[in-house]
């Protein structure tokens, strides 16, 4: 599986590509961020962000792509740029008819140190380490996106196939129902 993590954010926006599976050692492909001005208009920095997420997703042909999901700041312009970015980022994914799945901070602190409330110097040294590099992903934002990755390499893999294990289940259950005469309609 290859996945696109992003670090949503309007000045970095970190982006990196991490190949793998559960039980099989990781790599990493690609990271980064993606970068917009101060002083640009905000409309141009979205176009920014979303020309640089495309060629990306040009580049590395994801099969899913991982969104920090944005969480309640004390500063609220700071919020609001980061789901701009966020948007940004699963509209480009959504055009593409590529999943999206949202993991929070402490998510992905979690898959990656074992503890939620792991620091930045912690998940640096752990992405290091998971992938055989010398160092963290640099910038921040770039390693933050590949600790996003790495989540959903391990998480949401297992995620998706209870989903995908939980619609078959489904599925039967009304096929049997059907094949009795006990669909869900009401009886004539």
């Amino acid at each position: 599986m290859r996945v696109l993590g992003i670090d949503p954010g309007l000045t970095r926006c970190g982006v990196g590509v991490v190949e793998g599976a559960v039980g099989r050692q990781l790599a990493l492909l690609g990271a980064d961020a993606i970068r917009t001005g101060h002083e640009t208009d905000l409309p141009l920095r979205l176009l920014g962000i979303e020309q640089g997420i495309e060629e990306w997703l040009d580049a590395y042909r994801p099969d899913a792509v991982a969104v920090e999901r944005v969480f309640a700041q004390h500063n609220l312009s700071t919020v609001m740029g980061t789901a701009q970015a966020s948007g940004i980022a699963m509209v480009c994914a959504a055009r593409r008819g590529l999943p999206v799945a949202l993991h929070t901070p402490s998510e992905a602190k979690a898959a990656i140190t074992g503890s939620g409330r792991a620091d930045k110097a912690q998940m640096g040294a752990m992405v290091a380490r998971i992938l055989r590099l010398d160092g963290p992903p640099k910038p921040a934002d770039a390693a933050d996106a590949v600790a996003l990755a790495i989540c959903h390499i391990w998480r949401g893999g297992a995620q998706d196939r209870v989903a995908r294990a939980t619609r078959e289940f489904a599925r039967k259950v009304e096929l049997a129902r059907a094949a009795r005469g006990q669909g869900r309609g009401p009886r004539p």
